[in-house]
């Protein structure tokens, strides 16, 4: 059924509320920072002095350049959003006094700013490590005259996890947590299909739902297969159609996603270590490559481009069984889900739907934990958790057989040079659709 005003009018509030948080990200990761400022000049001369022995006054003006240099790239990211086929009225991307902010604060140490927060989100959060899914924000109707949008802490909390996604998805760093998830997951797709020659690859379909900032999903077409990703949130959405639509050069854009917090680590200048992206050129897919989008959210039209994640609830996209666009029953391939099963409300729907959009005898695989999204949220959404041992049973009663079952030990956004890190005993199967 179409989409209502209401529907669209909310998306599209919600889209440009995501615009003014990478627009404001200079003035608010600035502000945080002088905090440490304002607490340094709170300190007897004494212990000032030490300090500066040290470096600390330096270190702060490091990490100054390092938040202007991210906000320079982010504002690549959103230099273009019509992109997105909203009809944007924007707020302004800098008012004066955003500007003035926007300066590294050197000279008042006085200067109030938010405060500096360690990023512990839950828009699915992987221990300290968001993966923002977002899907219960507070929208006001676009038609009303429009405030200047004041982001959250959790709006920041999201934008600061998605330039950690850019070194876990395009990076050379990010190569070996990713090669821990993608490679297992490769390597099933390519063993279920061993029978089919690589140039008939192409007629094999392969979802990648929770695709983020596309990686995944591009690998799995540079081995050939038609993909389709699909992503909900708007902060990976324009982040991927830039990175796959916009970067021309290998390594072209630095950025500095751990300039964010100074806990847990060993070297003053970890906090401030650039990490250059893309390790690869997003463009170069093999001649013919089918990397497609998913059908759209309300208000997300896209201009769909040949790289593009497909914007979209994922039940809402393919759980409809009146589907009025794409049809979704059985035209699947593979399904593969990373990190993904436990963002949903209710994970039998999430299981039923991956089945039935399965092909006879189509592959699902499946490498994630099980942090249920929902679990304890204040939004008043439903939320079914299960435990590992429920999840297979389950799988089962709908209709999956299960196979290659193991534990993969993975790190989630994880910054390698951290005095600390979360490992995830993730589970990664094969499961065939029998019945």
């Amino acid at each position: 059924m179409p989409f209502s005003k209401s529907e669209i009018d909310e998306e599209q509030t919600h889209f440009l509320n995501v615009l003014a948080t990478f627009q404001q990200y200079a003035p608010y990761a600035l502000n945080a920072n002088n905090r440490r400022r304002k607490d340094f000049h709170t300190l007897p001369l004494a212990d000032r002095a030490l300090l500066e022995g040290l470096g600390y006054k330096d270190k702060l003006a490091a990490a100054d350049r390092a938040i202007v240099a991210n906000a320079q790239f982010l504002d690549q990211i959103i230099a273009n959003p019509e992109i997105f086929g909203h009809d944007l009225e924007l707020d302004g991307a800098h008012s004066q006094d955003d500007e003035q902010q926007q300066q590294p604060p050197h000279a008042d140490p006085n200067l109030n700013g938010q405060g500096h927060g360690h990023g512990h989100s839950h828009s699915h959060t992987h221990g300290s490590h968001s993966h923002t899914h977002s899907h219960s924000e507070p929208h006001a109707p676009a038609s009303a005259k429009r405030k200047r949008y004041r982001p959250t802490d959790f709006d920041m909390d999201k934008l600061r996890s998605t330039l950690k996604q850019f070194v876990r998805d395009w990076s050379d760093e990010g190569k070996p947590e990713r090669d821990l998830c993608y490679e297992p997951m490769k390597r099933a797709l390519v063993e279920h299909f061993a029978d089919i020659p690589f140039e008939e690859r192409r007629n094999f379909r392969v979802l990648v739902p929770g695709a983020g900032l596309g990686r995944l999903a591009w690998d799995v077409a540079s081995l050939g297969f038609a993909c389709q990703g699909n992503e909900f949130s708007h902060y990976m959405l324009l982040s991927s159609f830039f990175m796959l639509n916009r970067t021309d050069e290998v390594r072209k854009h630095t950025i500095y996603p751990y300039v964010h917090s100074f806990s847990n680590l060993p070297t003053s200048d970890a906090a401030v270590r650039p990490v250059a992206i893309p390790d690869v050129l997003p463009s170069a897919l093999p001649p013919a490559s089918d990397f497609s989008l998913s059908p759209v959210s309300p208000a997300a039209h896209l201009a769909c481009p040949p790289l593009t994640i497909g914007a979209g609830d994922f039940e809402e996209i393919y759980g409809a069984e009146d589907n009025e666009g794409e049809p979704q029953s059985g035209q699947w391939d593979a399904i593969l889900t990373c990190f993904f099963i436990d963002t949903s409300k209710n994970i039998v729907n999430y299981l039923r739907i991956i089945h039935r959009i399965l092909a006879p005898g189509g592959v699902w695989i499946n490498l994630g934990p099980l942090l249920w999204h929902y679990e304890n949220n204040t939004t008043n959404d439903p939320s079914i958790e299960l435990s590992l041992d429920e999840v297979k049973a389950l799988a089962r009663q709908i209709g999956f057989e299960l196979s290659n079952e193991r534990t993969v030990d993975t790190t989630y956004t994880n910054n390698p040079q951290s005095m600390l890190g979360y490992v995830y005993h993730a589970a990664f199967w094969t499961a065939t659709k029998v019945m």
